[in-house]
């Protein structure tokens, strides 16, 4: 999963006010819920130091995807009185936090991305006639959406719809698979979702191009119960993804175990990973989920600049650093050297400390 969606976060120094809130909608009275939330987070920052600028720039930010329902979150990032980033959470955190650090705490930001699949959904419903039509003038609605998965939960693109007579669908069909192709072609689709009428799905599924029938998936639901300021078929998306990676990680894991099982061009634990972080070795790293290392590391100004021990940095002549979480400054040293993050659940994978990482070349670290 490449992580670009990070880089404003860190195109300044710190310090950095880091906010993780629950603003779901589904309470009796949700503005009042945030509204007590979002002073907790004020408080709470003040009481850390934070600049009142600072503070007010990110605090303005909570509870603004007022629009959007169901149940989410929103990660805000403020530094020197301006919001850095602004985004909502596919889940909302098991619990709100706050913090003023000189890193951005971004790690759970990162987390809630995974497992990135791209992918196209389409939805198929027939629409009763009204009364008094003949059932055969019924019509077929058909909505189209392509997203990531899973944020495509709170920030989907827009849908497109098409409607057409029931009775002229096989004319219709291959018109509406033009449309899902080039959805498909342009996100880079590995998986196309059609759901709702059955005859109507599998007519459509026809139309398509062979190399997307092999990345088929026919579902029963028509998805209609669905808001549209969420996914479209967000809750089948979410039985069909649960526990998968996207066809890119994937690869990138196989890579890793192979060359783990050849002892070269891959390494685990924190120790190793750090070393590979700090000489730009890391091609990806990977790191089971739940990420819940405890431990500490010092840190220098760079994104490279990272190490278990204020002495490890001097001995490399680095004299100003300090110590951040481990998650805050591993994720700092991704983003900063440009690799990917690959997150595994832990019992599909275990990795030593959690972590291992994908080198791009041998040498020091490997």
């Amino acid at each position: 999963m490449k992580l670009t969606f990070l880089g404003p976060l860190y195109a300044r120094q710190g310090p950095y006010a880091c906010a993780y809130v629950d603003t779901s909608r589904d309470l009796d009275d949700p503005d009042r819920a945030i509204g007590l939330r979002r002073r907790h987070v004020e408080t709470e920052l003040a009481a850390q130091g934070a600049d009142m600028t600072t503070t007010g720039a990110l605090v303005r930010m909570v509870g603004t995807d007022r629009d959007l329902p169901g149940r989410h979150g929103q990660a805000v990032f403020a530094a020197h009185g301006r919001l850095a980033l602004a985004a909502e959470l596919p889940r909302p955190p098991s619990h709100d936090t706050a913090r003023f650090t000189m890193l951005p705490d971004a790690m759970p930001l990162a987390l809630q991305h995974a497992p990135d699949i791209p992918y196209v959904a389409a939805a198929v419903h027939r629409t009763a006639p009204p009364a008094g039509v003949r059932p055969q003038e019924a019509e077929l609605e058909v909505d189209l959406q392509a997203g990531r998965w899973p944020t495509a939960r709170v920030a989907p693109e827009d849908r497109t719809r098409r409607r057409a007579p029931a009775h002229e669908w096989r004319q219709t069909a291959p018109e509406v698979a033009e449309q899902l192709t080039g959805l498909a072609e342009r996100t880079g689709a590995e998986a196309v979702v059609l759901s709702g009428d059955h005859w109507a799905r599998n007519t459509l599924a026809r139309e398509l191009p062979k190399r997307l029938r092999d990345r088929t998936i026919g579902l029963d639901s028509d998805g209609w119960e669905g808001q549209p300021e969420r996914a479209l078929l967000e809750d089948e998306l979410d039985y069909l993804f649960r526990g998968r990676l996207s066809a890119h990680d994937q690869s990138g894991v196989d890579r890793f175990l192979a060359c783990r099982a050849r002892r070269s061009g891959a390494v685990e634990g924190l120790a190793a990973t750090v070393t590979a972080l700090r000489h730009g070795q890391a091609e990806a790293v990977l790191v089971n989920d739940p990420f819940d290392l405890e431990q500490r590391l010092w840190v220098g100004v760079a994104p490279k600049q990272v190490g278990l021990s204020r002495e490890e940095l001097a001995s490399l002549g680095i004299g100003s650093c300090w110590q951040e979480p481990a998650d805050a400054a591993l994720i700092r040293a991704i983003v900063g050297t440009g690799a990917e993050l690959i997150v595994i659940p832990s019992d599909e994978l275990p990795l030593a400390d959690s972590l291992g990482a994908l080198l791009r070349y041998t040498g020091d670290a490997g």
